[in-house]
Protein backbone atom coordinates (compact mmCIF):
# COMPACT_ATOMS: atom_id res chain seq x y z
CA UNK A 1 0.00 0.00 0.00
CA UNK A 2 1.16 3.31 -1.40
CA UNK A 3 0.77 5.91 1.76
CA UNK A 4 -1.02 9.28 0.92
CA UNK A 5 -0.63 13.01 2.30
CA UNK A 6 -3.97 12.44 4.88
CA UNK A 7 -5.95 10.42 7.01
CA UNK A 8 -9.95 12.06 7.84
CA UNK A 9 -10.18 11.29 11.34
CA UNK A 10 -13.28 12.58 13.52
CA UNK A 11 -13.48 15.75 11.17
CA UNK A 12 -9.50 16.36 10.69
CA UNK A 13 -7.18 15.97 8.25
CA UNK A 14 -4.31 14.00 10.29
CA UNK A 15 -1.08 13.09 8.25
CA UNK A 16 -0.86 9.70 7.49
CA UNK A 17 1.62 8.85 10.17
CA UNK A 18 -0.20 10.12 12.81
CA UNK A 19 -3.52 8.49 12.61
CA UNK A 20 -3.15 6.10 15.31
CA UNK A 21 -4.97 4.35 18.28
CA UNK A 22 -4.51 3.47 21.60
CA UNK A 23 -3.58 -0.53 21.91
CA UNK A 24 -6.59 -1.52 24.03
CA UNK A 25 -8.70 0.24 21.87
CA UNK A 26 -11.74 -2.16 21.71
CA UNK A 27 -11.97 -2.59 17.70
CA UNK A 28 -8.59 -4.01 18.04
CA UNK A 29 -9.81 -6.74 21.11
CA UNK A 30 -13.28 -7.63 19.54
CA UNK A 31 -13.79 -6.98 16.32
CA UNK A 32 -16.45 -4.13 17.01
CA UNK A 33 -16.03 -1.70 13.73
CA UNK A 34 -17.99 -1.22 11.12
CA UNK A 35 -16.93 -0.40 7.50
CA UNK A 36 -17.48 -0.23 4.24
CA UNK A 37 -15.35 -0.41 0.68
CA UNK A 38 -15.70 2.58 -2.70
CA UNK A 39 -13.78 2.63 -5.43
CA UNK A 40 -13.43 6.54 -7.01
CA UNK A 41 -12.37 6.45 -10.38
CA UNK A 42 -10.79 8.57 -13.27
CA UNK A 43 -13.69 9.61 -15.57
CA UNK A 44 -13.72 12.32 -18.61
CA UNK A 45 -15.95 14.44 -16.34
CA UNK A 46 -12.91 14.52 -13.37
CA UNK A 47 -12.82 12.08 -10.30
CA UNK A 48 -15.73 10.34 -9.31
CA UNK A 49 -16.99 8.17 -6.40
CA UNK A 50 -19.10 5.50 -7.09
CA UNK A 51 -22.53 5.01 -5.51
CA UNK A 52 -20.75 6.95 -2.51
CA UNK A 53 -24.08 8.03 -0.83
CA UNK A 54 -25.59 4.77 -0.37
CA UNK A 55 -22.20 3.08 0.64
CA UNK A 56 -22.47 5.73 3.59
CA UNK A 57 -25.91 5.42 4.10
CA UNK A 58 -25.21 1.71 4.57
CA UNK A 59 -21.86 2.45 7.17
CA UNK A 60 -24.70 4.38 8.86
CA UNK A 61 -27.26 1.36 9.30
CA UNK A 62 -24.47 -1.11 10.00
CA UNK A 63 -23.15 0.92 12.97
CA UNK A 64 -26.99 1.20 13.95
CA UNK A 65 -27.49 -2.60 13.79
CA UNK A 66 -24.42 -2.58 15.84
CA UNK A 67 -25.66 -0.21 18.60
CA UNK A 68 -22.75 2.48 17.73
CA UNK A 69 -24.20 6.52 18.02
CA UNK A 70 -22.31 8.85 15.32
CA UNK A 71 -22.43 12.20 15.08
CA UNK A 72 -21.71 11.95 11.39
CA UNK A 73 -24.54 12.22 8.63
CA UNK A 74 -24.58 11.06 5.05
CA UNK A 75 -24.02 14.45 4.12
CA UNK A 76 -21.17 14.94 6.21
CA UNK A 77 -19.53 11.60 5.37
CA UNK A 78 -19.57 12.44 1.48
CA UNK A 79 -18.22 15.46 1.55
CA UNK A 80 -15.55 14.44 3.87
CA UNK A 81 -14.54 11.93 1.63
CA UNK A 82 -14.38 14.20 -1.73
CA UNK A 83 -12.49 16.76 0.24
CA UNK A 84 -10.25 13.89 1.36
CA UNK A 85 -9.35 12.70 -2.25
CA UNK A 86 -9.05 16.63 -3.38
CA UNK A 87 -6.46 16.61 -0.64
CA UNK A 88 -4.55 13.51 -1.50
CA UNK A 89 -4.81 14.38 -5.10
CA UNK A 90 -6.26 11.46 -6.58
CA UNK A 91 -7.68 10.81 -9.49
CA UNK A 92 -8.91 7.24 -8.59
CA UNK A 93 -8.49 4.98 -6.03
CA UNK A 94 -9.67 2.99 -3.01
CA UNK A 95 -11.96 4.61 -0.20
CA UNK A 96 -12.40 2.95 3.57
CA UNK A 97 -14.26 4.53 5.84
CA UNK A 98 -14.62 2.98 9.43
CA UNK A 99 -16.04 3.83 12.30
CA UNK A 100 -14.60 1.75 15.69
CA UNK A 101 -15.04 1.88 19.17
CA UNK A 102 -11.59 2.91 20.95
CA UNK A 103 -10.66 3.21 24.00
CA UNK A 104 -12.76 1.96 27.36
CA UNK A 105 -13.24 -0.67 29.63
CA UNK A 106 -11.78 -3.96 28.27
CA UNK A 107 -14.50 -6.54 27.87
CA UNK A 108 -17.35 -7.47 26.45
CA UNK A 109 -19.77 -4.28 27.14
CA UNK A 110 -18.42 -1.35 25.31
CA UNK A 111 -20.42 1.11 26.49
CA UNK A 112 -18.20 3.38 27.53
CA UNK A 113 -16.16 3.37 24.65
CA UNK A 114 -15.88 6.12 22.55
CA UNK A 115 -16.75 6.09 18.75
CA UNK A 116 -14.37 7.06 15.86
CA UNK A 117 -14.88 7.85 12.87
CA UNK A 118 -12.06 7.90 10.04
CA UNK A 119 -11.76 7.61 6.51
CA UNK A 120 -8.55 6.51 4.19
CA UNK A 121 -7.87 6.84 0.57
CA UNK A 122 -5.09 5.06 -1.41
CA UNK A 123 -4.27 4.30 -5.02
CA UNK A 124 -5.53 0.55 -5.33
CA UNK A 125 -5.42 -1.80 -8.79
CA UNK A 126 -7.30 -5.10 -9.48
CA UNK A 127 -8.40 -6.95 -6.28
CA UNK A 128 -7.62 -10.04 -7.83
CA UNK A 129 -4.86 -8.80 -9.83
CA UNK A 130 -5.04 -7.53 -13.73
CA UNK A 131 -4.68 -10.84 -15.49
CA UNK A 132 -7.63 -12.21 -13.36
CA UNK A 133 -9.76 -9.59 -14.59
CA UNK A 134 -8.88 -10.76 -18.05
CA UNK A 135 -9.00 -14.10 -18.33
CA UNK A 136 -10.83 -15.03 -15.08
CA UNK A 137 -9.28 -16.36 -11.39
CA UNK A 138 -9.04 -20.07 -10.01
CA UNK A 139 -11.28 -20.80 -7.09
CA UNK A 140 -12.72 -23.56 -5.06
CA UNK A 141 -15.08 -24.04 -2.43
CA UNK A 142 -13.89 -23.50 1.22
CA UNK A 143 -14.52 -25.91 4.10
CA UNK A 144 -15.55 -22.99 6.14
CA UNK A 145 -18.97 -22.11 6.27
CA UNK A 146 -20.56 -18.82 6.09
CA UNK A 147 -22.50 -18.34 9.13
CA UNK A 148 -26.79 -18.37 8.90
CA UNK A 149 -28.07 -14.92 8.98
CA UNK A 150 -29.57 -14.89 12.62
CA UNK A 151 -25.84 -15.39 14.38
CA UNK A 152 -24.97 -11.76 13.07
CA UNK A 153 -26.85 -8.56 10.99
CA UNK A 154 -26.87 -8.33 7.38
CA UNK A 155 -23.51 -5.55 7.70
CA UNK A 156 -20.36 -5.03 7.03
CA UNK A 157 -18.44 -5.33 10.33
CA UNK A 158 -15.19 -6.04 10.76
CA UNK A 159 -15.41 -9.26 13.49
CA UNK A 160 -17.34 -11.34 10.73
CA UNK A 161 -14.71 -11.03 8.49
CA UNK A 162 -12.48 -13.13 10.27
CA UNK A 163 -14.96 -15.95 8.38
CA UNK A 164 -13.77 -14.23 5.47
CA UNK A 165 -10.62 -14.32 6.42
CA UNK A 166 -10.14 -18.36 7.09
CA UNK A 167 -11.89 -18.88 3.53
CA UNK A 168 -9.35 -16.64 2.06
CA UNK A 169 -6.07 -18.03 3.79
CA UNK A 170 -7.04 -21.78 2.83
CA UNK A 171 -7.51 -20.72 -0.82
CA UNK A 172 -4.71 -19.36 -1.08
CA UNK A 173 -2.68 -22.17 0.01
CA UNK A 174 -3.96 -24.57 -1.72
CA UNK A 175 -2.86 -22.62 -4.63
CA UNK A 176 -6.37 -21.09 -5.76
CA UNK A 177 -6.68 -17.23 -5.56
CA UNK A 178 -9.92 -16.82 -4.08
CA UNK A 179 -12.45 -19.32 -2.20
CA UNK A 180 -16.28 -19.84 -2.41
CA UNK A 181 -18.12 -20.25 0.77
CA UNK A 182 -21.37 -22.43 1.09
CA UNK A 183 -23.70 -21.74 4.02
CA UNK A 184 -24.27 -23.89 6.92
CA UNK A 185 -27.07 -25.21 4.46
CA UNK A 186 -24.67 -26.14 1.71
CA UNK A 187 -26.37 -23.41 -0.96
CA UNK A 188 -23.94 -21.28 -2.36
CA UNK A 189 -23.43 -17.71 -0.66
CA UNK A 190 -20.74 -15.50 -1.87
CA UNK A 191 -16.73 -15.73 -2.25
CA UNK A 192 -14.77 -14.87 0.59
CA UNK A 193 -15.66 -10.75 -0.26
CA UNK A 194 -17.53 -11.10 -3.24
CA UNK A 195 -20.77 -11.88 -4.73
CA UNK A 196 -20.89 -14.94 -6.88
CA UNK A 197 -23.28 -14.48 -10.36
CA UNK A 198 -24.05 -18.04 -12.04
CA UNK A 199 -25.33 -18.42 -15.94
CA UNK A 200 -26.37 -20.97 -17.49
CA UNK A 201 -28.19 -21.57 -20.78
CA UNK A 202 -27.58 -17.27 -21.54
CA UNK A 203 -29.66 -16.61 -18.25
CA UNK A 204 -27.80 -15.25 -14.92
CA UNK A 205 -28.40 -16.21 -11.64
CA UNK A 206 -27.27 -15.06 -8.09
CA UNK A 207 -27.50 -16.48 -4.77
CA UNK A 208 -30.58 -14.50 -2.39
CA UNK A 209 -28.86 -12.64 0.77
CA UNK A 210 -30.81 -15.04 2.49
CA UNK A 211 -28.24 -17.46 1.65
CA UNK A 212 -25.75 -15.33 3.89
CA UNK A 213 -24.32 -12.91 1.19
CA UNK A 214 -24.09 -9.48 1.59
CA UNK A 215 -26.86 -7.39 0.12
CA UNK A 216 -23.70 -6.02 -2.18
CA UNK A 217 -24.10 -2.54 -3.86
CA UNK A 218 -22.16 -3.70 -6.73
CA UNK A 219 -24.11 -6.65 -7.08
CA UNK A 220 -27.33 -4.57 -7.27
CA UNK A 221 -25.03 -2.34 -9.95
CA UNK A 222 -24.98 -5.43 -12.10
CA UNK A 223 -28.46 -6.67 -12.01
CA UNK A 224 -29.86 -3.44 -13.28
CA UNK A 225 -27.76 -2.94 -15.84
CA UNK A 226 -28.17 -6.69 -17.01
CA UNK A 227 -31.54 -6.32 -16.78
CA UNK A 228 -31.64 -2.97 -18.85
CA UNK A 229 -29.03 -4.41 -21.29
CA UNK A 230 -32.25 -7.18 -21.64
CA UNK A 231 -30.87 -10.19 -19.68
CA UNK A 232 -33.02 -12.34 -17.60
CA UNK A 233 -31.30 -11.92 -13.96
CA UNK A 234 -32.95 -14.53 -11.27
CA UNK A 235 -32.04 -14.74 -7.60
CA UNK A 236 -32.03 -18.60 -7.06
CA UNK A 237 -30.50 -21.39 -4.35
CA UNK A 238 -27.56 -23.24 -5.97
CA UNK A 239 -25.62 -26.53 -4.67
CA UNK A 240 -22.01 -26.51 -4.74
CA UNK A 241 -22.33 -29.11 -7.80
CA UNK A 242 -24.14 -26.43 -9.96
CA UNK A 243 -21.07 -24.93 -10.03
CA UNK A 244 -19.37 -27.77 -12.02
CA UNK A 245 -22.44 -27.57 -14.64
CA UNK A 246 -22.87 -23.84 -15.26
CA UNK A 247 -21.53 -22.08 -18.35
CA UNK A 248 -19.91 -18.69 -16.51
CA UNK A 249 -19.17 -17.26 -13.31
CA UNK A 250 -17.94 -14.36 -12.26
CA UNK A 251 -17.50 -12.46 -8.85
CA UNK A 252 -18.39 -9.10 -8.23
CA UNK A 253 -17.70 -6.46 -5.61
CA UNK A 254 -16.02 -3.07 -5.22
CA UNK A 255 -12.73 -4.10 -4.83
CA UNK A 256 -13.06 -7.26 -6.88
CA UNK A 257 -15.16 -4.75 -9.61
CA UNK A 258 -16.86 -7.85 -12.11
CA UNK A 259 -13.86 -10.35 -12.09
CA UNK A 260 -14.26 -13.77 -14.37
CA UNK A 261 -13.84 -17.25 -12.64
CA UNK A 262 -12.58 -19.82 -15.12
CA UNK A 263 -12.07 -22.57 -12.78
CA UNK A 264 -13.91 -23.89 -9.82
CA UNK A 265 -12.61 -27.08 -7.85
CA UNK A 266 -9.75 -27.81 -10.51
CA UNK A 267 -13.00 -28.06 -13.16
CA UNK A 268 -12.70 -25.98 -16.48
CA UNK A 269 -15.62 -23.34 -16.04
CA UNK A 270 -17.67 -23.29 -19.74
CA UNK A 271 -14.01 -22.61 -22.21
CA UNK A 272 -12.14 -22.36 -19.44
CA UNK A 273 -11.77 -18.11 -20.42
CA UNK A 274 -14.33 -15.19 -19.48
CA UNK A 275 -17.44 -16.24 -21.33
CA UNK A 276 -19.65 -13.59 -23.15
CA UNK A 277 -22.25 -12.48 -20.37
CA UNK A 278 -19.40 -11.86 -18.04
CA UNK A 279 -17.60 -10.06 -20.35
CA UNK A 280 -20.64 -7.56 -21.50
CA UNK A 281 -20.94 -7.30 -17.37
CA UNK A 282 -17.87 -6.56 -16.70
CA UNK A 283 -17.84 -3.96 -19.85
CA UNK A 284 -21.33 -2.54 -18.89
CA UNK A 285 -19.77 -2.37 -15.08
CA UNK A 286 -16.61 -0.29 -15.84
CA UNK A 287 -18.05 1.55 -18.77
CA UNK A 288 -20.29 2.92 -15.83
CA UNK A 289 -18.24 3.76 -13.19
CA UNK A 290 -15.80 5.30 -15.32
CA UNK A 291 -18.27 7.39 -17.02
CA UNK A 292 -18.33 5.96 -20.24
CA UNK A 293 -21.78 5.02 -20.34
CA UNK A 294 -24.72 7.55 -18.86
CA UNK A 295 -27.47 5.47 -17.87
CA UNK A 296 -27.45 5.99 -14.12
CA UNK A 297 -25.68 9.31 -13.85
CA UNK A 298 -26.72 9.23 -10.33
CA UNK A 299 -24.36 6.57 -9.44
CA UNK A 300 -21.42 9.06 -10.01
CA UNK A 301 -20.71 11.58 -7.34
CA UNK A 302 -17.96 13.56 -8.61
CA UNK A 303 -15.05 15.35 -6.16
Amino acid sequence: MEPTKYIWLDGEMVPWDEANVHVLTHAIHYGTAVFEGIRAYETPQGTAVFRLTEHMDRLLRSAKAYHMPTEWSVEDLTKATKELLAANELEGGYVRPIKFLELGAVGLNPANARVRTAIITWRWGAYLGEDGMLNGIRVAVSSWRRFPMDVFPNAKASGTYINSILAKMEAIRHGYDEAIMLNTDGKISEGSGENIFIIRDGKVYTPPVAAGCLDGITRDSVVKLLIEDGYEVEEKTFSRSDLYYCDEIFFTGTAAEVTPVREVDDRIVGEGKPGPITKRAQQLYLDTVKGKMHSHPEWLEYV
